[in-house]
């Protein structure tokens, strides 16, 4: 009598590829860095003895040379332009988050814009202008939010598994794609010099801001992921501290357009 028996081998190839890898209830974090570009702006200063407005002022960012100490030392690695973000899936594919961007925004040095308004301070530079051009030499004006324009915002997100569209739908490798919309505050330390006055320099709430981003997430090992962004948004700051005098102010708004390139760690809690 002879018995006959099958046995049963598990395609771990296949189950890998067919386990289903959920984020509900995942924390994640990320660190990286930005590079951003700015619209022109209309900027208007205000004081105890002056009210003028230059028009269409340009400006730039300011990123760091890259040096591994710089952008990896952990004593160093706020001073390049950077974005750091916690988060939470309330759902499979909605997040919510809070994070900083850590843009910095240098106003174009001996640009010649058109200026309004009155000055009255005693300096070279005191008249009534009506649309007439201006340098803004050193001695006239120097501002800069680099340290930095601070973008504290929070963010709602949709993430999407988008790899099986091209083949790919394994445990350990998911491509997401996210999109979503944010807004906070702009906390500050700006530096300006005006007509040589002494500037104020430090951190100050001066105004808010919204943004809508998309990106693309490469997720390793269920854990680990890297991101690039775009983010395109606004910047309304209409206290901006600019002398010791807390008479004295500024006030501007522009568009700006940030392109990220992040690192981060998905995980559970409980």
């Amino acid at each position: 009598m002879s018995i006959c028996s099958f046995s049963q081998k598990k395609n771990t190839d296949t189950l890998d590829i067919i386990e289903k890898v959920t984020n509900k209830g995942k924390f994640f974090v990320y660190w990286g860095w930005n590079r951003a570009n700015y619209s022109d702006s209309d900027i208007r200063f205000t004081g105890d003895n002056y009210d003028f407005t230059l028009q269409n002022v340009k400006a730039k960012d300011r990123q760091t040379p890259f040096s591994f100490n710089d952008y990896f030392n952990p004593g160093r690695i706020t001073i390049p332009q950077n974005n750091y973000r916690i988060g939470y899936f309330l759902k499979e594919n909605y997040t919510i988050s809070i994070g900083v961007d850590h843009m910095k925004y240098v106003m174009v040095a001996d640009q010649t814009v058109k200026i309004d308004g009155e000055i009255n301070s005693g300096s070279p530079f005191d008249g009534v202008y009506n649309n007439d051009d201006q340098i803004l030499s050193k001695d006239f004006l120097q501002l800069e939010h680099t340290d930095g324009l601070n973008y504290v915002n929070v963010e709602f997100r949709r993430f999407d598994e988008i790899g099986h569209f091209i083949g790919l739908n394994h445990k350990n490798f998911q491509i997401n794609l996210t999109e979503g919309f944010g807004a906070g505050i702009l906390y500050p330390r700006t530096d300006v010099t005006l007509f040589n006055q002494e500037r104020h320099d430090e951190f100050h709430i001066a105004g808010w801001g919204a943004s809508a981003v998309v990106g693309l997430d490469v997720t390793f090992f269920k854990y680990f992921y890297i991101q690039s962004d775009l983010k395109l948004g606004y910047i309304n700051l209409p206290d901006v501290r600019t002398t010791i005098n807390p008479s004295d102010g500024a006030s501007q708004s522009f568009y700006f357009f940030q392109k990220n390139i992040l690192i981060g760690g998905k995980f559970r809690i409980f």
